[in-house]
């Protein structure tokens, strides 16, 4: 399987200040760990250009993405909430990220690489239509959905997010719709920001039915997410069959990364990827790209990050799941 890859030492630009969990070189962390272990040279690289203010458009409020880069360009040091730190090129670079993304998609869909893996920063999937949280500043996959369904006439676009956070901002973007299914596993709110994604949140409207919130008790382990796995995420996308599944991909749901309680190990992302991977070839012909979200302690998410990419590539080290 070709495997598509995003990544530029440009995205270090962004930078919130010393001492903060989203580092500017987390990136940089995956890429050198793919290289380490013989993968790097596995992918293809994608050329990438910054999103078209547009298309950012269609999915955050045109002024919403003005005051991004007027607040950039004017020195502010955070935007939305004080965790959500900014610098002058923050505006830029998420620009990047997204039209990284985008970039994937396209070459997924020329059928030049059958998947991709966008290692890109700042994470997105906190990014609300009007408002930036929880480090993120453009919501990449929301922009991608809607750039597949606009720009490629997709009908049915799923998102799995296993970020330990609830993507409460691709949630909104997309909740009163039925072209695009959401599906979130993360902490429970009760215990975590951003406080949403319970499991009585399923859409609104014509939306009704197209969010899936399964949100796991502190201390989950793997078996637990199996379960999750077998019960819920996979019949429901079976029953949605999607054109295209993108993943809000968020490492810090592994043990090793603390920033909350739970207990995935790094073989975890490899069954998880394959299952997902299985529901691509059997409804989207194999179209599957794969954003960093969350993931912030440097061996934990280069162990987890090699685990998944490995499993795009096809190479499972459980074949018997």
């Amino acid at each position: 399987m070709s495997v598509g890859f995003v990544y530029d030492r440009f995205l270090e630009r962004h930078d919130p200040g010393p001492g903060r969990v989203e580092q500017p070189t987390r990136a940089r962390w995956i890429a050198d760990a793919l290289a380490e272990e013989g993968l790097l040279p596995r992918l293809q690289p994608i050329a990438c250009q910054p999103a078209d203010l547009d298309v950012l458009g269609w999915v955050h409020e045109p002024a919403y993405v003005a005051l991004i880069r007027e607040v950039c360009e004017e020195g502010f040091n955070f935007i939305g909430d004080r965790d959500t730190q900014i610098c002058p090129a923050t505006f830029d670079v998420a620009r990047w990220a997204a039209g990284g993304v985008l970039a994937a998609c396209g070459e997924v869909m020329a059928g030049y690489v059958g998947r991709a893996f966008c290692a890109v920063r700042p994470p997105g999937h906190h990014a609300e239509r009007d408002r930036a949280g929880g480090y993120c500043i453009f919501n990449h996959v929301a922009v991608a959905a809607e750039y597949l369904i606009r720009k490629h006439h997709l009908e049915r676009v799923a998102i799995v997010d296993w970020d330990v956070h609830h993507g409460n901002g691709t949630q909104h973007i997309f909740e009163e719709r039925d072209d695009v299914l959401f599906i979130s596993l993360h902490e429970a709110p009760a215990y975590l920001y951003p406080g949403t994604g319970e499991a009585h949140e399923i859409g609104r409207g014509q939306g009704r039915g197209f969010t899936l919130n399964v949100p796991m008790p502190p201390g989950s382990g793997d078996s637990v997410y199996r379960r999750a796995f077998t019960q819920e995420v996979l019949p429901r996308l079976e029953q949605f069959a999607p054109q295209f599944l993108l993943i809000s991909a968020g490492f810090d749901v592994a043990g090793e990364d603390r920033t909350a309680d739970i207990n995935l190990v790094p073989g975890s992302f490899d069954w998880m990827t394959r299952d997902l991977a299985l529901i691509a070839d059997r409804f989207c012909v194999g179209r599957l790209v794969s954003v960093l979200e969350g993931g912030y302690e440097p061996t934990s998410l280069k162990r987890c990050a090699v685990a998944h990419v490995r499993a795009l590539l096809g190479e499972y080290e459980n074949s018997q799941h």
